[in-house]
């Protein structure tokens, strides 16, 4: 009897464990594994050092992404259109502290990646390590 009251309080611990609500799924957004290293340091990546300022890494991703300081931590999302199909005009430009796509002119903030249309941004994990950003999927 005890063995069937201690399986019935443990197991609801396992149901109950968490991956921190991050979910990032996007049907036009491909997923793509990949991790890159930001050294701030560098020049052009010393922008990051400055809230509201934000650099465009290509070649990682499906658009490659863009990092933002939003002055509590960084955020990182794919630069493609979350709303858009990939094509040639899905790859999103910095524009302040928004991200705007080439194909409907539609505008994201870069602080939550939330916009007008249905799907947000595709936000990736940043992990800062000093003055070194790992950025990963």
């Amino acid at each position: 009897m005890k063995k069937y009251l201690l399986l019935s309080v443990i197991i609801p611990f396992f149901f109950s464990c968490s991956d921190s609500g991050f979910d990032n799924t996007n049907p036009f957004v491909p997923n793509y594994t990949f991790t890159v290293d930001i050294n701030m340091n560098l020049p052009a990546y010393s922008n990051l050092k400055y809230t509201s300022n934000a650099i465009y890494y290509p070649g990682v991703g499906a658009r490659g992404i863009i990092v933002f300081n939003t002055g509590s931590g960084y955020n990182a999302f794919d630069a493609a259109c979350p709303n858009q199909a990939i094509s040639s005009c899905s790859t999103m430009t910095i524009n302040g502290i928004n991200a705007v796509c080439g194909c409907d002119s539609k505008e994201y903030s870069l602080f939550t990646g939330q916009g007008t249309l249905q799907y947000p941004m595709k936000q990736y994990r940043v992990q800062v390590n000093g003055t070194v950003l790992r950025v990963y999927n």
